[in-house]
């Protein structure tokens, strides 16, 4: 063999086992045993880009070229219509899979997956997400919900999302929300765009295209209960997305925060109930920003009284009858309502109202609290928030024993809820520093005692809990964490204390008459104050 040949030949085998090595990554799955049938991920299907192009353009609105509101989007629609490339995500074009809307979606979104399941009027029987079967709808409309229902699914996934906005999705529903006449193409094209909202890198595209937040805060005048869930979503969508301080903006005229108020007050529809209120407890809570633009209208015009007065209702039909479709709407009011009482310089109105604060103590009094424990908790928050601005109430509450009963059944729904449980001691505290257990009689004290022994287990659980969460803080936040702990530090030498009155008294005809009950409770009472003193010693 010559010399020359040599490195020819290694060459050739250098390649061949290149070779076997491919078909050795190829095969390598071959190797491993298949997924169970049970545990395979059920994607019949994938979303070709170009089929998504062509229900955008089947979204055209016909009639906006011949109307005098038209101005501007002709080039648009043009644009659209003789788009025949795919301006997609590099994952699209590249023809990797685009999961559906069911497959592909962000923890905590609020985004509608089926429009056939959502925004019915109350009352209404379950129909297809097109309506085929209404009469009055065109052949042509038809088509436009089908079109339009798909897309609204698809936008449930950032990638189908992105790709509808690269090709003008935005343009044409906001060419569709101005000329069209159609409650139906109204309600779905907002309902697109509320699932295009979900998404934050689409906002500033949102935002951005010319005059589309407007037509949006013209759809809360429409009369179609439908229409206006959607306008509401996708508005507190934007209120609270990065990009709140445009569709402030938007809403800050006294005219459209007015009707806003009035559809509140007024609407029968349970859905539209708690978007409405829903976007007034996301103006609430956002940024300060937005707060010196849209709160001072809003108190101006009654919004106070006016949840008063929704609330007053909501727990009317509550203690009535118990609906499970007007949960939602009672937890959703009682946040709105607490987030206000806890605004510097606009609280007042809200800590000075006796039927509010009456109203939070009968929800925290309610005996079965499990399927509105959301409510439950933050009525006490809102009481705490109360307390703070009107001290004098909490003599009030010092021989309320229901109420103090009731609190204390707060705490397990409020485990995760450290400004909750904070919110509870500090009641709590305030109650149990207005009792003087040395100057009242003993079957008084016995009251007392009976509550707190009555829930020693949650206060047990409650204080382990404490302690252990302070442990797992560390130095961190140890400020905050000191002042939390102020309060329940308090609460629990009251206990102490009336514990040790009750154990240290001596009344032996009342203590007769209560000999059955003493001998069950006093186990009771040792092992909770055991539990307060350890916790006082190691806190």
């Amino acid at each position: 063999m010559s010399v020359d040949s040599e490195p020819a030949e290694l060459e050739q085998q250098e390649e061949e086992v290149e070779v076997e090595e491919v078909e050795e990554e190829v095969d390598a799955p071959a190797h491993h045993p298949y997924a169970p049938p049970d545990e395979l991920f059920d994607i019949s299907t994938t979303v070709d880009p170009s089929y998504i192009i062509s229900l955008i353009r089947k979204l055209l609105p016909t009639d906006a070229s011949n109307n005098g509101n038209s101005h501007g989007f002709d080039a648009c629609i043009g644009q659209v219509a003789n788009t025949d490339h795919v301006e997609g995500s590099a994952a699209s074009v590249s023809g990797q899979e685009v999961l559906s809307s069911s497959d592909h979606k962000s923890e905590g979104m609020d985004i509608v997956e089926d429009c056939g399941k959502h925004a019915r009027l109350e009352g209404e029987d379950e129909e297809s997400c097109h309506r085929f079967d209404r009469p009055s709808v065109s052949a042509g409309e038809e088509a436009w919900e089908e079109c339009g229902c798909i897309l609204w699914d698809l936008a449930a996934s950032k990638a189908n999302a992105e790709l509808m906005v690269q090709n003008l999705i935005l343009e044409v529903l906001s060419a569709n929300l101005m000329v069209s006449q159609s409650v139906r193409v109204k309600e779905i094209s907002l309902g697109i765009i509320g699932n295009l909202a979900c998404h934050e890198a689409l906002l500033k595209h949102i935002v951005s295209t010319n005059g589309l937040i407007e037509r949006v805060v013209d759809q809360l005048f429409l009369e179609d209960s439908q229409c206006l869930c959607e306008a509401c979503r996708l508005l507190t969508l934007g209120i609270q997305s990065s990009e709140c301080i445009t569709w402030a903006e938007a809403l800050q005229s006294e005219h459209v925060i007015y009707h806003i108020l009035w559809i509140v007050e007024n609407t029968l529809n349970l859905q539209l109930i708690e978007k409405s209120v829903g976007l007034l407890l996301a103006i609430i809570e956002s940024q300060p920003e937005v707060l010196h633009v849209l709160l001072p209208p809003l108190m101006k015009l009654g919004l106070p009284s006016l949840l008063v007065n929704l609330l007053t209702f909501e727990m009317g039909k509550l203690m009535s009858e118990r609906i499970p479709e007007r949960y939602s709407i009672l937890d959703v009011v009682f946040r709105a309502i607490e987030a206000l009482s806890a605004l510097d310089g606009h609280s007042q109105e809200i800590c000075s109202n006796k039927e509010l604060f009456k109203l939070a103590c009968d929800m925290v009094k309610l005996p079965d609290k499990v399927e509105v424990a959301n409510s439950c908790v933050t009525a006490a928050v809102l009481i705490a928030n109360i307390l703070s601005e009107v001290t004098d109430l909490a003599s009030e509450l010092s021989e309320d024993f229901p109420f103090l009963q009731g609190l204390l059944d707060v705490f397990p729904f409020a485990s995760d809820d450290l400004e909750a449980r904070s919110a509870l001691w500090s009641i709590i505290a305030r109650i149990l520093v207005q009792v003087q257990e040395n100057e009242m009689n003993r079957s008084s004290l016995f009251q007392y005692v009976s509550v707190l022994v009555g829930k020693s287990d949650l206060i047990e659980d409650e204080l382990l809990d404490c302690q252990s969460d302070d442990l797992s803080k560390g130095h961190e936040g140890l400020t905050t964490s000191c002042t939390k702990s102020n309060a329940r530090t308090t609460a629990v030498r009251r206990i102490i204390s009336i514990l040790n009155q009750w154990t240290a008294s001596k009344d032996s005809a009342v203590e007769n008459n209560m000999k059955g009950k003493l001998l069950a409770d006093n186990d009771n009472i040792n092992r909770l104050l055991d539990c307060c003193h350890k916790y006082l010693i190691r806190s």
